[in-house]
């Protein structure tokens, strides 16, 4: 039995991003390519000869990353006791990127992982970055998290905060009137 009423059409699919739309493909290419480039190697130059380079990339990137966490938390402690904000840069960051490739298994991701370590390389990494960041940030959304970020980005030119309260006057009320006396803010 019907009832003359239309049936609404089907809810319309997400539009997916192309990031969540390749990236399976692009992690399995790159997992393909690493089994065929250590069995080249393997190949051409022994099996022992591979597990002794998958063995020293651990290690280089086990050393990697612990020497950038250490400069990241000597930064911010000397930060604190400034009393402003750590510096501004994904060194460390990508230092600690670099390291994490290292130690994945894999020659593909070794070489990455050794280019996020020169400098030049790195500078050219995060400058990438950051336009990626300021232009997706300048598209949020208002109310959404990315446009709260970005408001607290304006509103910290120097990282410290001022602490202090605001006061409205009420309409009508004189501004005059005698006002009951604040406590002072506790420090």
């Amino acid at each position: 039995m019907t009832t003359g009423a239309q049936t609404p059409p089907p809810p319309a699919r997400p539009h997916r991003s192309r990031l969540r739309r390749y990236l399976p493909l692009g992690i399995a290419v790159w997992f393909v390519l690493e089994i065929w480039l250590l069995t080249q190697v393997a190949g051409a130059a022994g099996g022992f000869t591979v597990f002794l380079l998958l063995v020293a990339g651990v290690v280089a990137g086990s050393v990697v990353i612990k020497r950038a966490g250490r400069r990241a938390f000597r930064s911010l402690n000397e930060a604190m006791q400034r009393g402003g904000s750590p510096e501004r840069g994904g060194g460390n960051g990508l230092m600690m990127l670099g390291g994490l490739l290292l130690i994945v298994p894999g020659l593909v991701s070794d070489v990455a992982g050794l280019l996020l370590l020169v400098p030049p390389v790195q500078k050219a990494v995060s400058r990438y970055a950051e336009r990626i960041f300021e232009r997706r940030l300048g598209k949020a959304a208002p109310g959404s998290l990315g446009d709260a970020f970005q408001q607290a980005r304006m509103h910290r030119p120097d990282g410290k905060v001022v602490q202090g309260e605001v006061i409205k006057e009420e309409a009508g009320a004189p501004e005059d009137a005698a006002r009951e006396p604040r406590p002072p803010l506790a420090r």
